[in-house]
């Protein structure tokens, strides 16, 4: 019996701040490994500007809760249920899982690192605000986490309010970077109007 407050710090701590800290990891490897590599390939790797890091930010966010998902949530969910109720009803319940995290978790966390990622890029195009830029991108990404994985257990219509206020903050961070994007007559992404 844990109240909601300590709840909502378990949760900040244990999953809004570590995994979006963990997700963000390989933007900032890209970034780091875009500055090493010379012309014409520095161009092609790394993050540049905002729309780098929400894609780096979005795809690390698939492959991380891929990973949570056939590495800690089904197996558990097949081994509990299989020692109770046999193997077949195991593999049943982990099934039943798989579906639900997928649409979404998947969504979820690619919604936050792509919001951070944002950010991650916003911090390279504007160097001497960087340290703000990335404070503000990482906590914002961990508390919607906080916020989604605390409703979870509350209500399925708050779940949908901070599901839908995550893409929102994301769709905004999309329109934005679009907007700041130094490539824009060049870029697939800026073109369509």
């Amino acid at each position: 019996n844990t109240s909601f407050p300590t709840l909502l710090v378990h949760l900040f701590f244990g999953a809004g701040l570590l995994e979006e800290l963990l997700k963000a990891l390989p933007v900032f490897a890209a970034y780091f490994l875009g500055r090493l590599l010379k012309s014409p390939l520095r161009e092609r790797i790394g993050v540049w500007e905002p729309l780098d890091g929400i894609l780096l930010g979005a795809a690390s966010a698939l492959g991380f809760t891929l990973l949570e998902t056939f590495g800690q949530y089904v197996p558990q969910a097949i081994n509990s249920v299989g020692q109770q109720a046999g193997s077949g009803a195991g593999v049943l319940v982990g099934l039943q899982l798989l579906i639900p995290r997928i649409l979404g978790s998947v969504s979820g966390h690619m919604a936050y690192s792509g919001y951070f990622g944002y950010f991650i890029g916003l911090s390279i195009i504007r160097p001497r605000q960087r340290w703000q830029i990335l404070a503000i991108g990482y906590l914002t990404a961990a508390i919607l986490h906080t916020l989604w994985d605390a409703a979870a257990g509350l209500s399925i219509w708050l779940l949908v309010i901070v599901g839908v206020l995550s893409y929102v903050f994301l769709m905004a961070a999309i329109l934005k970077a679009r907007t700041l994007s130094p490539t824009r007559s060049q870029n697939f992404a800026t073109r369509l109007e």
